[in-house]
């Protein structure tokens, strides 16, 4: 007779588990949820408390059945699904259908809740089981009730009146309007020229610059200097004057370690320092806390990565403050361990900041059992977590200034040296504004010391328009403003470029035009549900649902009464009345590429206005039917850069093939590649070329080489043989994404570009695993 049945959500998480608890046990996957709501209005019954009709897919009918004839080896069930408010709903949605079937009143149910894979916490978990939190389970239902309202009663109307639309969601949108509105602010913006003055200058120690600050007795701001003419001037007059040093100060700067990662500042630092997104991060952060095989055992290696707190356990201080004595010596190791709080808006510490489970596994251990994503999210998580409990760093800083003779001009030089390099020995922190210029190191000066003056330099500028968001610069964002969980920005980021609101250029946000058309259409008529302090005040709501604060349906009720009238409202709007506001909202956009008078450039008498289609918005002449002229909405590119032409097709050379070009293209249903047309006197049209989808999970195809091309045409392709089993490996695409097979047996890859340039040794390593 079996001890119990564990129930955990995903394979690799029983197979880690299992591994600690042995024989005893049988862990079974559920996949994630095994039911959710119906995908149809009607799900939510808004006039009998909110009630839920829930639905099973295929795989949870599955993993169900699966799950309750285990049941009938043993009566004990230990739910240990992941330690969160999801992880919750899913115990209770596998409860809730083991009562229907009438199964549970024979059960002994006990909830294990652990935030690290290790065969520790294992233990503790099971030698101190829990029952599920209904707190937890309220703060889920509200919240995918909150989401199926405003999704199945806002994107309706969405659709009627502004067609092309996909859909709205109570985050998305607002994360969206974000996008929007710092794109408005760009395409706003007008740059100003100004210029600045440096001047080099030598002393008895050797030689140095220095940037003028005062001139003429007056102190220059930044735009001050607007023009090359004037800059010269400046230039004339410094050119005639003798210089010494006026003043020299000096102060040692303490710089302090960041905080161990939440979820939210992985993804900004995965993004900068590994270039990965959000979804990518995630996925692979999942992998090592679910286990990798480290010689023949399974073993996780960081804490659960959803999570918003910095706190670290006595353990783990103890265990990065040991590591480092060993490695860099008691001078590295502040008196006493460093404590941080998390300043984000909403955040609940009921977990652990992301972490290594072990000290004992540094990077350089670990590296042959990973793969290379990996490696790069372990090493940055093992790096961040050493570094933030390291003494701090101390920068010696020194403030020059140097004035002419008489005083009316002064320049000002800062330098710095690190006196003490402390955490910076391991790791520095990134940020989204980072500056390739560093404060030089200066000679040894003295206060009134003759310097003499060896050229003056003036340089041209320009005030640049706010940055894009990126992925890392949008998630900081929504967590400063306390919009969504930073568990759910990876979906977010994922289905407004799924939905095609945005798209990633450059690393970058930007919005396609039914992005802004969607924003302008809300911030008119749904404005209250796309503010920023009404989205975080509503999550604070479900943040107190969580905790026991409030009842659940008090929030819902408040919401839907009043956002329930809203959409009657919106059901009356004519289309008239949609284009009147947006054309007045956002006309800078829609007309950035029409003459200021709007007149038709084709009948001269008409004026062009927004139009709504069928198939989404465009720009036509008032003169319809009788003038045919129309133009195509177009996303906006660089700043003060010409708009880019929606009809203009993409077209890259990636390279050969057998003396044939291969050209990247861009067409209506996504990239896709073509094969060069050869022509002839006896075919003047050339064959039909040759062409091939990009599988549209690849977010930057202008990344892909000849060789993935290669790889990409000739799937299924054999990597090779396995050693033991003699049976081929072969690497393929179907329907879910890429996957290796091998006699049977088919693993899942990751659904990016990686998997074209799989090697045969790393296949062989995953399917012995």
């Amino acid at each position: 007779m079996l001890k119990g049945i564990v129930v955990v959500e995903s394979p690799a998480k029983a197979k880690t588990i299992g591994a600690y608890l042995g024989k005893d046990y049988e862990v079974i996957a559920s996949y994630g949820h095994i039911r959710d709501l119906v995908s149809k209005n009607g799900s939510v019954d808004t006039n009998d408390h909110y009630k839920m009709l829930w639905e099973m897919n295929d795989r949870g009918k599955k993993q169900f059945k699966i799950i309750a004839d285990a049941l009938k080896s043993s009566s004990n069930l230990f739910l240990a699904t992941d330690p969160d408010r999801e992880g919750e709903a899913i115990s209770w949605h596998l409860l809730e259908c083991l009562s229907e079937k009438k199964q549970l009143t024979k059960l002994n149910v006990k909830r294990v809740v652990f935030h690290e894979i290790t065969k520790t916490a294992i233990k503790s978990a099971f030698d101190n089981p829990k029952d599920l939190d209904k707190n937890l389970i309220d703060a889920y239902l509200a919240r995918r009730v909150l989401d199926y309202l405003v999704g199945f009663s806002l994107s309706p109307v969405l659709w009627r009146k502004m067609p092309g639309a996909r859909s709205a969601g109570r985050v998305q949108s607002v994360a969206l309007r974000l996008i929007v509105e710092r794109e408005l602010e760009i395409q706003a913006f007008n740059s100003e020229e100004y210029w600045s003055v440096i001047g080099y200058f030598s002393a008895k120690n050797g030689a140095f610059n220095a940037n003028l600050t005062h001139f003429d007795n007056e102190k220059l701001e930044k735009l001050a200097i607007k023009s090359e003419e004037e800059a010269n001037k400046i230039k004339q007059k410094l050119i005639e004057c003798s210089y010494f040093i006026s003043k020299i100060e000096k102060k040692s700067i303490k710089r302090n370690p960041a905080a161990p990662f939440t979820t939210s500042t992985l993804q900004q630092e995965a993004v900068r320092k590994l270039g990965f997104s959000a979804k990518k991060t995630m996925q692979v952060a999942q992998k090592l806390y679910e286990g990798v095989s480290i010689d023949g055992a399974m073993s996780g290696l960081i804490t659960y990565m959803r999570t918003d707190s910095t706190a670290l356990s006595a353990d783990a201080l103890d265990g990065a403050r040991n590591y480092i004595e060993t490695e860099y010596g008691k001078k590295y190791i502040p008196l006493k361990p460093k404590i941080y709080k998390t300043k984000t808006k909403n955040a609940q510490e009921a977990h652990e900041a992301i972490r290594p489970t072990s000290f004992a596994r540094p990077p350089s251990l670990m590296k042959s059992h990973l793969s290379g994503d990996e490696f790069a999210l372990y090493e940055l998580v093992w790096k961040r977590t050493v570094a933030s409990q390291m003494e701090n760093a101390l920068i010696d800083q020194v403030s020059v200034s140097i004035s002419s003779q008489d005083g009316a001009n002064q320049f000002k030089a800062v330098g710095s040296t690190v006196a003490f390099d402390g955490f910076l020995k391991l790791y520095i922190e990134s940020t989204d504004n980072e500056s390739n210029a560093q404060q030089e190191k200066l000679p040894a000066l003295e206060e009134n010391e003759n310097l003499g003056l060896n050229k003056i330099d003036c340089q041209q500028h320009f005030t640049q328009p706010p940055a894009r968001f990126n992925e890392a610069s949008l998630v900081k964002k929504l967590e400063e403003l306390g919009i969504g969980r930073p568990s759910t920005y990876a979906t977010i980021i994922n289905v407004l470029q799924e939905r095609k609101y945005v798209t990633l250029q450059k690393r970058t946000f930007t919005p396609e035009s039914i992005g802004y058309l969607t924003v302008s259409f809300l911030r008119n008529f749904f404005a209250k549900y796309v503010q920023y302090d009404f989205t975080a005040n509503l999550e604070e709501e479900l943040d107190n649902i969580a905790s026991g604060e409030m009842f659940w349906e008090k929030v819902i009720d408040a919401f839907w009464n009043e956002f329930n009238g809203t959409i009657e409202k919106a059901k009356e709007l004519t289309i008239t009345n949609v284009i009147d506001l947006v054309e007045n909202d956002i006309n800078n956009y829609l007309f950035k590429d029409i003459d200021e008078s709007r007149v038709c450039p084709l009948c001269k008498t008409g004026k062009i206005n927004l139009k709504l289609g069928k198939y989404g918005a465009f720009l036509g002449c008032t003169n319809y039917p009788e003038c045919s002229f129309t133009k195509k909405l177009s996303s906006q590119q660089e700043a003060g850069q010409p708009a880019f032409d929606s009809t203009q097709q993409l077209k890259t050379e990636v390279g050969k093939i057998d003396g044939e070009s291969i050209f990247l293209k861009k067409g209506p249903f996504g990239y896709y590649f073509e094969w060069e047309t050869t022509k002839s006197e006896s075919d003047p049209k050339g064959k039909k070329p040759k062409r091939m989808s990009v599988p549209k999970f690849i977010q930057e195809p202008s990344e892909l080489t000849i060789d993935d091309v290669k790889t990409l045409s000739n799937l299924p392709l054999t990597l090779g043989k396995d050693p033991k089993t003699k049976e081929d490996i072969t690497l393929n695409l179907g329907k879910f994404g890429p996957f290796l097979k091998i006699g049977k047996t088919s693993i899942k890859l990751e659904k990016d570009i990686s998997f074209l340039r799989l090697e045969l040794n790393k296949a062989i390593e995953m399917t012995s695993t």
